[in-house]
């Protein structure tokens, strides 16, 4: 990338444990994921476990390839990973830091500690979801107004667009307006807090392990939006609680397998 670091960082007296062999990208484990993705989640980790604040300074490109016994352009690309999710800021001439914007979270509550590739902190995190969300919807059902109505069904009307043509940016996009849009009508500050932050911490670990594609099960995500939609827009809260658990139900399932997929073929 053309901001890469320039300015030598001061090493902290604890580095990174090294890296499995398959970050050279060469022997990177089959049917598994590319050597960058591992590097990003390993920067991640450090991040997580040096405490690092919004605005500190990170190893430089190649400070950090010797540390994980990889090559800088391995590093190179997953910084553009970590900078597309906002967990870091690349500045030519000065280094790389910290990113210092919401998206980072590490002032918040869990994105200090949260680890996007941990299984067990993705399972929390769905578990933590499930609650806020379920709450979210069944209040919604007895909040909504006619405008946040339309609002959600245009998100989900949205979904099925991006599904049925193909577009993964659609369907992301659209998903994401969808559950923003639940939360906002339910009234509830907090809860739209928590569910818009919650949210974030999963896209970066899809970004880092689960690619952008738009799978079989897409489908039936479309159809779980749906049925969210049509209890909260009867004003049935229970109905509504009982479809989104049911909808982060079967993502979770998904992640699980494609995971396993990933790691036994």
């Amino acid at each position: 990338m053309d901001d890469t670091p320039a300015i030598e960082a001061t090493l902290p007296t604890q580095v990174l444990p090294a890296a499995p062999a398959a970050v050279n990208g060469s022997e990177e484990r089959r049917d598994y994921r590319p050597g960058y993705e591992i590097v990003a989640e390993r920067i991640l980790e450090y991040i997580a476990e040096e405490r690092l604040a919004a605005g500190d300074r990170l190893p430089t490109e190649i400070d950090l390839a010797q540390m994980l016994s990889t090559s800088r352009a391995v590093v190179r690309e997953a910084v553009k990973i970590l900078s597309a999710l906002g967990r870091v800021r690349a500045h030519k001439g000065r280094g790389l830091f910290v990113a210092d914007d919401e998206g980072m979270l590490v002032t918040s509550r869990w994105g200090g500690f949260f680890r996007p590739v941990d299984i067990d902190h993705v399972l929390m995190l769905f578990e933590f979801r499930r609650v806020q969300e379920m709450s979210a919807s069944s209040l919604a059902a007895t909040r909504a107004t006619p405008s946040e109505l339309r609002t959600i069904e245009v998100a989900m009307e949205q979904c099925r667009h991006g599904f049925v043509h193909g577009r993964v940016d659609v369907f992301n996009q659209a998903d994401e307006d969808f559950h923003a849009a639940v939360s906002a009508a339910s009234h509830n500050t907090f809860l739209v807090s928590a569910v818009r932050d919650a949210r974030r911490l999963q896209r970066q670990s899809s970004a880092i392990g689960i690619h952008d594609t738009l799978g079989e099960n897409a489908g039936a995500a479309v159809e779980e939006h749906e049925a969210i939609y049509r209890a909260i827009r009867d004003g049935r809260p229970d109905e509504a609680a009982e479809a989104t658990a049911a909808h982060l139900d079967r993502t979770l399932e998904d992640y699980r397998r494609e995971i396993q997929r990933r790691l036994f073929g």
